[in-house]
């Protein structure tokens, strides 16, 4: 298959030259002569060329002011442009090359110097192009691929999330709102910029996609003190407490056999930290104040609110009010301060989710 023919406009105010020229290039080229920079402006609105030569000494608009406004142009600013001149002075030389042409070509032109100059950059430009198209494929083809993992990684997080919510059956919703808990108090730390400097790194996809396995290690705990009708007495309490654990367990064991496991570092902080408490009394890990990451103690709030606005079996279900005046009264001991004023503040938003409003 015949190559297209490349798209090449000489401008240069000497009819003579732009005759020579033509001649020159018509048998290869696609071959549009002007006599002004006036012209080519004009001829611009019509056509892109692959090329330009242009003659630097016109009258009215000379070669280095049109340059200046083919560069300036988005639409024009990548056409390659050769400058022609009788001038051998390197000052001039340079002042082009500074303003954006790839090359100069002396006249009067040597037919064949002037055609091996013109193949070689239309070579260089084409080069350059193939090179541009298989970048963005490339980044086409990871984004795609980034976006079949991100898939795999959300279908993972659900499925499991779904086990873990239907053996529960006591907790039905729970996931899912603490997950929408979540996001209110995150949306609103961005905009009372709160907590900066810890959320500024965080992938906000990944966080409160990972937020559905914070009760992960419940799998691990027995039927009969996951599903009993009534109030745990102690030693099944401390059994209980154990799913923190066991969920960290199972997310570090799940990340020994993903090759890509990034998006499960905030799964195994909300796992074993949601039941942090702020003046360290709470568990597995007894962490206090700023040593509970922020996940956790952002879970903290999410995960009590829902619990106390929900029938159990040990407790019939609180309000919105009364979950509020229990959130307030553990500020500062069970919760972190700054996010339980930033919790009653927006606990509006809560109650929307919780059907409480």
């Amino acid at each position: 298959m015949e190559a297209q023919r490349k798209n090449i406009i000489l401008v240069d105010d000497s009819i003579t030259n732009l005759t020579v020229g033509k001649n020159i290039l018509i048998e290869k080229y696609n071959i549009f002569t002007v006599p002004s920079g006036e012209k080519l402006f004009n001829i611009l609105e019509r056509i892109i060329p692959d090329l330009i030569l242009l003659d630097i000494e016109m009258p009215q608009m000379d070669g280095y002011e049109v340059i200046k406004r083919l560069k300036a142009s988005k639409r024009t600013a990548e056409v390659p442009v050769i400058f022609l001149t009788a001038r051998s002075d390197t000052s001039s030389e340079l002042e082009g090359l500074s303003l954006g042409a790839i090359d100069y070509i002396s006249k009067p032109f040597s037919p064949p110097l002037l055609l091996k100059r013109i193949d070689l950059h239309l070579l260089v430009e084409s080069q350059k192009k193939q090179l541009q198209d298989y970048n963005d494929n490339l980044q086409a083809m990871v984004l795609a691929k980034t976006q079949t993992i991100l898939q795999m990684q959300n279908s993972l997080l659900n499925t499991v999330a779904n086990l873990v919510e239907n053996r529960d059956e006591i907790t039905g919703g729970h996931i899912e709102r603490t997950q929408n808990y979540l996001k209110v108090l995150l949306d609103n730390l961005e905009k009372q910029e709160i907590y900066q400097e810890e959320i500024h790194s965080w992938d906000m996809e990944f966080l409160l996609q990972s937020a559905q396995l914070h009760d992960l290690g419940k799998i691990s705990i027995k039927d009969s003190i996951l599903l009993k009708p009534g109030k745990l007495d102690p030693e099944e309490f401390e059994e209980m407490k154990k799913h923190t654990i066991f969920g960290v367990k199972i997310i570090e064991e799940i990340e020994k056999t993903t090759p890509e496991s990034s998006f499960l570092k905030h799964a195994k902080i909300f796992a074993g930290t949601h039941h942090e408490k702020w003046d360290g009394t709470g568990y597995p890990y007894g962490l206090k104040e700023d040593n509970i990451p922020l996940q956790g103690r952002l879970m903290a709030i999410a995960d009590v609110y829902d619990a106390l606005i929900s029938v159990r079996p040990y407790k019939k279900s609180f309000s919105h009010e009364e979950a509020l005046k229990i959130i307030r009264e553990g500020k500062g001991t069970q919760f972190d301060p700054i996010l339980t004023e930033l919790f009653l503040s927006i606990s509006d938003e809560f109650a929307n989710i919780s059907g409480q409003s």
